[in-house]
């Protein structure tokens, strides 16, 4: 995607500026010119502390907006805002985060782990009950394919005897260098 390459380095500023006009009570979506609206993907948004541990990480595996732009600016309200497992970020900190944005590639189906390559490809699990748990690619510490396996299914509550379809895919990666990975 061209387009994405264009914009994509500019992501990372538009999700700053969603979550700081959403913390000063000016909605989430970033003012500006639309012509950085660019294609429809799905995105994640991960903000780190200056120590890079994780202070909030949401996205969706479907476009849930009309183009990555408003995706992007939804994402990073939500995670900042509702990751269940940290407080809503406050505006001092906002400053001291770091932000990456990672817009993800379809899907693609795999038939087990040897298909997966946890630097390279984010995975999703799915079970019959409709239960998914999504992973990106590049954590740090999760360097084999069955340990990215079995959080995705700790992360869905699937358990580990459970038959699930896996999937992959690639992203896009910018931080608040700008600089793709």
């Amino acid at each position: 995607m061209p387009e994405l390459e264009r914009i994509g380095p500019s992501l990372p500023a538009v999700a700053r500026r969603a979550i700081q006009q959403y913390l000063h009570g000016e909605g989430h979506l970033p003012d500006g010119p639309r012509a950085l609206s660019g294609p429809r993907a799905p995105v994640f948004v991960t903000l780190r502390a200056v120590d890079g541990a994780l202070r909030g990480c949401v996205g969706s595996v479907t476009a849930s907006q009309a183009d990555v732009v408003s995706e992007t600016a939804r994402s990073a309200v939500l995670a900042a805002t509702k990751d269940p497992r940290f407080p809503p970020v406050s505006t001092p900190e906002l400053a001291e985060l770091l932000i990456e944005v990672s817009v993800l590639a379809p899907e693609q189906p795999v038939s087990g782990p040897s298909e997966l390559d946890p630097r390279r490809y984010g995975v999703i699990v799915r079970d019959g009950m409709g239960r998914q748990g999504l992973l990106l690619p590049g954590i740090p510490g999760i360097d084999e394919a069955s340990v990215q396996v079995d959080v995705a299914r700790r992360k869905a509550g699937i358990e580990p005897e459970a038959v699930v379809q896996l999937f992959r895919f690639e992203v896009k990666k910018w931080d608040d260098e700008n600089a793709e990975r």
